[in-house]
């Protein structure tokens, strides 16, 4: 938050940096030790989401096994995903078993270009990406997609409840930060039905 502190009562929003590192946690986990070929699908260079996630993720990944082949930006859409997912297959091939994609859009169309090149997303490239939209939940039941960390939308409620504390005089912390969920596939496969979002 780059406003000054005057111009405002209560910042509410997410810790992309944290939802980087959840994600980093998950494949310094599962690669730390046995060691991953990765590759990255970066968001809209120079965006807040793009560089937290990225600094969160590699803070979580130091000092594992896990090799970054290859990072660069898909724009945050699935075209861009399922391109620069092409371009990472012709140059590295089967060497690739791992892919953290900034957002589910990208690894959505990055699904595509994996199963065009003859291999198993979910198994021959395990994935992990931050949103949790029903897509990606979808991926994530049907075993496509490995883990998913949230960005919760759901902000609404926090506002409105801050607000009225505002107009009624009351003492509000100056920022909240909303929690994110984690998501592995049976957690998707029982959350779904339900799912808002």
């Amino acid at each position: 938050m780059s406003a000054s502190e005057d111009l405002y009562a209560s910042w509410v929003g997410l810790d992309f940096e944290q939802e980087g590192r959840t994600a980093g946690e998950w494949a310094a986990e599962n690669f730390g030790e046995t060691g991953a070929n990765m590759v990255v699908l970066e968001g809209t260079t120079g965006s807040s989401a793009a560089l937290d996630r990225a600094t969160g993720f590699n803070e979580a990944i130091e000092g594992t096994a896990i090799k970054t082949l290859d990072s660069q930006t898909g724009d945050f859409t699935r075209d861009g995903g399922k391109k620069v997912m092409e371009g990472f297959l012709q140059k590295y091939g089967s060497e690739i078993n791992l892919l953290f994609a900034h957002n589910d859009d990208m690894g959505l169309g990055a699904l595509d270009a994996i199963k065009a090149a003859g291999l198993v997303p979910g198994q021959d490239i395990q994935i992990v990406t931050i949103d949790a939209v029903k897509d990606g939940m979808q991926a994530l039941a049907d075993g496509e997609f490995n883990f998913i960390v949230e960005c919760n939308p759901i902000l609404g409620e926090k506002v409105a409840e801050l607000v009225k504390k505002v107009v009624a005089g009351e003492e509000v912390e100056k920022s909240e930060i909303v929690p994110d969920g984690a998501f592995t596939q049976e957690d998707a496969v029982e959350l779904l039905p339900t799912r808002p979002y």
